[in-house]
């Protein structure tokens, strides 16, 4: 699979790279601003761009209304966002505008190169990679009491997992219990925050997000 990489950093970029590579990618651009990323996607459709939040030349964010233009003019390019801190608007504006192929993560989960190619993939395949800071910051815009109260200790952590996109059975592993009692807590949770049933991880994100937006 083909990927494209926007990072203003070099260093930073160099090792994204090597980390794509080492995930089975063919890197066929790197840039450090969002018009080359953008010219990049364009000439070389690739499967997956990995995008920094803020770019030159403002520093704000460039690299997020890229990836919204990517996801309207090319939408089988999935994107996977990477930011240094918790910025859940612009977590929310990509979010919302797209049901797969999106992920948003901080820079530090880079570092669990494991981890990361594991959202790198999932991304690419279809699938949503959400920070679980993310979905905690999400979760608390809406202001008021904190929705996360109603959950148990061990909901929250399956809230979390969800929301990076594991499946039932990654949730399972992760947490060393049945498939059948995560589901179990996965209709609690659907309960307790007054969400629709849905299938699939991404779905579940967005579910999540438009619980959140009041949608």
């Amino acid at each position: 699979m083909r990927a494209v990489i926007a990072e203003d950093s070099v260093l930073l970029r160099i090792g994204l790279v090597k980390v794509l590579e080492m995930a089975g990618f063919e890197v066929a651009a790197e840039t450090g601003d969002a018009d080359g990323l953008l010219t990049a996607v364009e000439e070389h459709r690739p499967q997956l761009a990995l995008v920094d939040v803020r770019m030159p030349p403002g520093f704000t964010d460039e690299g997020v209304r890229a990836a919204l233009l990517i996801r309207r003019q090319w939408p089988e390019t999935a994107v996977l966002l990477l930011s240094q801190y918790v910025e859940e608007r612009y977590a929310a504006d990509l979010l919302s505008a797209q049901a797969g192929g999106i992920g948003y993560l901080l820079k530090q989960r880079v570092a669990d190169v494991e981890e990361f190619i594991d959202a790198l993939r999932r991304v690419a395949g279809g699938g949503t990679a959400l920070d679980p800071q993310v979905v905690a910051q999400l979760l608390l815009r809406r202001g008021g009491a904190d929705p996360l109260e109603r959950l148990t200790p061990r909901e929250r952590e399956v809230l979390a997992l969800m929301a990076e996109g594991r499946s039932n059975a990654g949730i399972a592993g992760e947490l060393v219990v049945s498939e059948s009692a995560i589901a179990k807590h996965i209709n609690s949770i659907f309960s307790k925050l007054d969400l629709p049933h849905a299938d699939g991880a991404h779905r579940r994100v967005l579910a999540v997000l438009r619980f959140l937006d009041g949608v």
